[in-house]
């Protein structure tokens, strides 16, 4: 039986290699603003701006074996640069969201279902210019723990946490090659991350194969959380 995976955010970047990897297997439900990338592929497309919408549960199954949020920011600016307005930004589409769509789906998840939802690299390091994003991304880790504990065993919630991810979001700190050098030697193992990289977590997330995971929060950073190697 194929499994029914609900993707928010699943038309571009990590959400949209997470869909080539599953679109012959599993009956996707890709909730987002655009639908260019994906048209012509075995999926459902619901129309969804996660900040002004309320998802349309009619256009989905009774129940739901996997559900995966992507959308994020990356705004990374020196503290006094931000005012609140900024924090209250990427709060809204980092987390409060993410909240308000958990409440929607819970209802349709199934026995022994899976939650995946992204982090970042820095909650747990500690990098300057990025206190915005981090205060998201950590109320991201401190909720989905939470959300395991409440739900266990019925649901089981995982995070990925991502160093930086050569996408269309990371395409300013990636805009030529001496950037992608630059930030390539941050990482222990010299490059940085490719969406197929995260994407194959996720899907591991999704699966049997991860079925003793619950509330963990997991790197996939090229080894920058672990390895010191300057």
């Amino acid at each position: 039986m194929k499994k029914n995976i609900l993707l928010i955010g699943g038309s571009h970047g990590i959400g949209l290699e997470i869909v080539m990897l599953l679109k012959d297997s599993h009956n996707l439900f890709i909730a987002s603003r655009t639908a260019d990338d994906i048209a012509g592929l075995p999926v459902t497309h619901i129309p969804f701006d996660v900040s002004k919408d309320v998802l349309d549960l009619s256009q989905l199954p009774e129940e739901l074996h996997g559900f995966v949020y992507c959308p994020g920011s990356i705004n990374l600016k020196p503290i006094k640069m931000m005012d609140l307005e900024a924090f209250r930004a990427d709060m809204e589409i980092n987390f409060f969201s993410l909240v308000k769509t958990v409440k929607e789906v819970l209802p349709k998840m199934a026995e022994n279902s899976s939650m995946v939802f992204f982090s970042t690299v820095a909650v747990a390091m500690g990098m300057p210019f990025h206190t915005s994003v981090s205060a998201a991304k950590g109320a991201i880790e401190g909720f989905s723990k939470a959300l395991a504990a409440e739900y266990t065993p019925r649901i089981r919630v995982n995070v990925i946490a991502p160093s930086l991810v050569d996408t269309p979001l990371a395409s300013r700190l990636l805009s030529n090659d001496r950037k992608k050098e630059i930030m390539a030697e941050r990482h222990p193992l010299k490059r940085v991350g490719t969406a197929q990289d995260i994407a194959h977590m996720a899907v591991f997330l999704l699966n049997e194969e991860s079925g003793w995971m619950t509330g963990q929060v997991l790197g996939v950073d090229g080894g920058m959380s672990s390895l010191n190697i300057s």
